[in-house]
């Protein structure tokens, strides 16, 4: 029982830190996926593969290298110099992606709650303070309480699109877009969002006892991530090209099944930024704690302090300076871990054991004893 929960908990965590506000929000998959009509289905189809495939293979070598932080992993991928000056900039990209989360979260609360933008940021960074003075525990909880509220909607928005004219066009849905462009973007996207859950899939893994629940989590995550991939396709592909005019298109398709559904919508977005954004600090955190000679409980406050400066920039103009960038180095990142072979798994504690036949002989060192003779 104890593993399965732990499996759930892994696959709960991987679907929350890939699920940020542009998924939830529906642009990512409109940008990466439904836009490119009929090849849309089998991209999605691929993405899953490549998620369930690089996310578990990242896990199991992590763990098996005891790799503390995501900057151990890429040293192991690319060789001390480079792997250290890599995570630098990834530590530095992953700042400004904390920063749009928080943005993101200020947004909501300003346009959708009609509270002031930051009262937003300072919210979110309280309730993220007092969740990560859990450490890996609390990131673990707040997954297992959004991932399945996030699945069930999905489900409910399925559901509701069977009953809707033209929701068979996901599969015949006309392009304008080339074949190369159509299958490069779910490259791009599942290394661009890989390249963010490293920073705490690896701990996460770090932490996991069971090797097999790490596999079992990862195959279920990326699994999670494909379904919720194709629910949200599934529906937007029923109002193209129409839904493209909107900034949440799934907030479109959420409002119209009623004000209840419109507020829980609302709640997730909101639920799922602020688990992204607990998920990344504490990546980054474990980074910093290996670089910076501050004291640990300081270095989490100071991390958040530097993502609500950054964060008066805004939601737009963040995410067009960080992400293309990002993406770029990520594809790199996805090709290393694609050819990197899996280390040996650790070797089990305990006196080593030899012979033939399947017995195990101890060798036992025995200290000679001297005695001595009075005369």
């Amino acid at each position: 029982m104890k593993s399965r929960v732990r499996t759930l908990q892994i696959a709960f965590t991987y679907i929350g830190t890939i699920v940020g506000a542009g998924f939830a929000t529906g642009q990512e998959i409109l940008r990466f996926f439904t836009r490119y009509g009929h090849w849309a289905l089998l991209t999605i189809l691929f993405s899953t593969a490549i998620f369930i495939w690089l996310g578990t293979k990242m896990m199991i070598i992590a763990r098996r290298i005891e790799a503390d932080s995501y900057e151990d992993f890429n040293r192991h991928l690319f060789g001390e110099k480079v792997g250290s000056s890599i995570s630098l900039f990834t530590m530095i990209i992953l700042i400004g992606v904390n920063s749009i989360m928080l943005a993101g979260a200020g947004a909501i609360f300003k346009e959708h709650l009609g509270m002031p933008y930051q009262a937003g940021l300072l919210l979110t960074i309280l309730g993220s303070y007092l969740l990560l003075k859990r450490g890996i525990s609390g990131i673990l909880q707040i997954n297992s309480l959004v991932v399945p509220l996030m699945l069930t909607l999905s489900l409910i928005i399925v559901f509701n699109t069977l009953g809707v004219p033209g929701a068979e066009r996901f599969l015949f849905l006309p392009t304008d877009h080339s074949f190369f462009s159509a299958w490069m973007s779910p490259l791009l996207y599942t290394a661009f969002n890989l390249g963010m859950a490293q920073a705490v899939l690896v701990p996460l893994a770090r932490h996991t006892e069971d090797e097999q629940a790490l596999v079992r989590g990862g195959i279920l995550g990326g699994a999670g991530i494909g379904f919720m991939l194709l629910a949200a396709h599934f529906a937007m592909s029923s109002q193209m090209p129409g839904i493209l005019q909107f900034e949440i298109p799934m907030g479109s398709i959420a409002f119209r099944l009623g004000p209840v559904v419109q507020t829980i919508f609302l709640l997730l977005i909101f639920m799922e930024i602020f688990s992204t954004f607990v998920a990344d600090i504490y990546g980054v955190s474990v980074q910093l704690q290996q670089r910076l000679p501050v004291a640990p409980a300081l270095v989490t406050p100071l991390l958040m302090l530097v993502c609500y400066v950054f964060s008066q920039f805004g939601f737009s103009s963040l995410l067009g300076v960080f992400y293309p960038i990002f993406g770029a180095l990520c594809l790199v990142w996805a090709v290393m871990l694609m050819r990197a072979p899996m280390s040996q798994p650790p070797r089990p504690s305990g006196p080593p054991a030899s012979g033939s036949g399947g017995k195990g002989i101890t060798i036992v060192a025995v200290k000679p004893v001297i005695r001595t003779t009075r005369k």
